[in-house]
């Protein structure tokens, strides 16, 4: 995958995450406007008593203007570094977006419960508890991400021209690609997106933590099972070939030199492997993300074959791996 693609996704995942935020700092309150006072408490003093408030329309936007501020330095900061330094400032950006957005959402859903079912914001409740979560998930969420976003060493090798490669004595050789596909990754935004409602209704007292539940459970093991499956690196060493999965690379299956028969490439589409994803067929396990050429290899009597770019290189390095390893 080059720069410029992964650019692209990482600007895709922001305007997404950036809209989901929006969405929930905004609708949260509206949604429970029925339930609440026309002006809702939004600070409370050390004894724990409300002791600010604004507007419930107010209350609504000045989250999302705040969550807009370090979205826009995050575009700005993006645009004006160089390729050198652009793996490290994603890391600190993601971080950020993930971290101050799930806090942000997390103190709304507290505002908004504390105030609900109440006459006067001057009655509403105590929210250290669901403040102290909120933070304990935003650390939570800035970990995750920064290991997702994290820039990873640039792979050495050289090109080769054919199935098989010669290996000069002394140098290790390593080929690396990586395919995404990009809407199976916005379906498990959405799907996530359901879930992450779903919760924030309950931290909001909209709905009770059992139904929250349910609607829950489906639509986060969803998000994540397609998350899961929406990218894949191919990684080609001494070692033998290692597939991971998703943005954190993890899960991987590994095959050892010594165990590959043989590596090729051919041409597969969704219709012949079943559809998209992890796929198991009559052609054998197909990691399908995109339609056109996957590296197939032969291992033990049964073949692999994952969609990656350049994979008669992969191939290549592969076979020559082979060749110099015992059986």
């Amino acid at each position: 995958m080059n720069e410029h693609s992964g650019r692209g996704s990482g600007t895709t995942w922001g305007l997404v995450g950036w809209c989901t935020g929006v969405l929930l700092l905004v609708g949260t309150p509206l949604a429970a406007s029925g339930r609440l006072p026309d002006r809702l408490a939004t600070h409370w003093g050390a004894a724990g008593k409300p002791d600010s408030s604004m507007p419930l329309w107010a209350a609504a936007l000045f989250p999302a203007l705040i969550w807009t501020v370090p979205a826009i330095g995050v575009v700005l900061g993006l645009r004006r570094t160089g390729p050198e330094s652009a793996g490290a400032i994603r890391g600190w950006a993601g971080v950020t977006l993930a971290a101050g957005g799930v806090l942000l959402v997390g103190g709304q859903a507290s505002v908004v419960r504390a105030n609900l079912d109440r006459s006067d914001w001057r009655e509403a409740g105590p929210v250290t508890g669901w403040v102290v979560a909120s933070v304990m998930v935003a650390a939570t969420a800035g970990a995750v991400a920064w290991l997702a976003t994290r820039q990873r060493p640039a792979p050495q090798g050289r090109a080769a021209d054919g199935p098989t490669m010669d290996i000069p004595a002394g140098q290790r050789l390593v080929w690396l690609s990586r395919t995404s596909n990009p809407w199976l990754q916005m379906t498990s935004a959405v799907t996530g997106l359901v879930a992450l409602a779903a919760g924030v209704a309950a931290v909001g007292g909209l709905t009770g933590p059992v139904p929250a539940l349910i609607a829950m459970t489906p639509f986060a093991l969803a998000s994540v099972l397609l998350l899961g499956c929406a990218s894949v690196q191919a990684r080609v060493s001494e070692e033998g070939l290692k597939v991971s999965f998703g943005p954190l690379g993890r899960p991987a299956r590994r095959w050892a030199v010594q165990d590959i028969e043989s590596a090729r490439v051919e041409q597969r589409t969704p219709a012949q492997v079943g559809g998209w994803g992890y796929r198991l067929s009559g052609l054998g396990t197909t990691v399908m993300l995109r339609r056109g050429e996957c590296l197939v290899i032969r291992a033990k009597g049964k073949d692999f074959a994952v969609s990656v770019d350049d994979a008669e290189r992969g191939a290549a390095l592969l076979n020559s791996l082979g060749a110099k390893s015992p059986r």
